[in-house]
């Protein structure tokens, strides 16, 4: 079941994707505490991708951000941008733009506090994921941590129309990443259940639940967080920088 909760009546609570029964390659942590160490030993040991920089290259971040459900699961964090400005109303992940004079660290930590109201300490990240490069000019670190008290999670209005939580469950199901032809890679209200999978290599789809359906960039940042951290996929089989966008994501 879908659950989404508009920012402006959300208090204290979240959306949440309940999960689905996935198909697990290895058991998947259940707390934050599992989650943390099991992050912080893939990705101390995951060869990521930089990208360097160079006359043009615009950099921002972004967090994964796992924190804990009511009963105690782990959740990643996903919202859905504000029916405003740039990116209007599409799905993403708490960050933005670097600052001048910004590490992707300290942009990520600012963007968390900004957007959602979360106090995040350097030591609270986990490492890093591929830099992305997104079709909009921006460069893109991903960046993962782990909070134990979200409780404080207040959506700024002007950035964030809701929250969600995603059970990481759910994100490690089996039947989560589909991949489609690029013109079934279309906007949410236009999607269709019965798109045929790509014969090829086609364009993902994150499909976290009946009205959450996330593409590139979102969703190969996801989807590689899905892989490398919950899955333990070997770095080579897990990169997402050739990964394509739909045409109406390229803003």
């Amino acid at each position: 079941m879908l659950s989404t909760t508009p920012a402006s009546h959300l208090g204290s609570g979240s959306g949440k994707i309940e999960a689905m029964e996935p198909t697990r390659r290895a058991p998947l942590p259940r707390s934050v505490e599992e989650f943390r160490v099991l992050a912080h030993s893939r990705l101390a040991g995951f060869p990521r991708i930089e990208v360097a920089d160079a006359p043009g290259v615009r950099r921002a971040a972004v967090v994964l951000c796992v924190v804990e459900e009511p009963d105690g699961s782990p959740a990643v964090i996903v919202i859905k941008r504000a029916y405003r400005g740039r990116n209007a109303g599409q799905w993403g992940l708490p960050g933005g733009r670097l600052d001048e004079g910004e590490t992707a660290e300290q942009a990520a930590l600012r963007e968390l506090h900004e957007e959602l109201g979360l106090h995040a300490r350097p030591g609270d990240l986990l490492g890093a994921l591929d830099d992305f490069p997104a079709a909009s000019g921006f460069t893109i670190t991903p960046l993962v941590l782990a909070l134990t008290d979200a409780t404080r999670l207040r959506p700024n209005l002007d950035e964030v129309h809701s929250v969600h939580l995603v059970d990481l469950a759910r994100l490690a199901a089996e039947d989560t990443p589909r991949w489609v032809r690029a013109e079934d890679a279309v906007r949410q209200a236009e999607l269709r259940d019965d798109a045929a999978p790509a014969d090829a290599v086609g364009l993902l789809q994150m499909r976290l639940g009946p009205k959450m359906t996330i593409h590139a960039p979102t969703g190969a940042l996801l989807w590689q967080f899905r892989e490398v951290v919950l899955l333990g996929t070997a770095p080579s089989a897990a990169r997402v920088a050739h990964f394509t966008q739909p045409d109406w994501t390229h803003r």
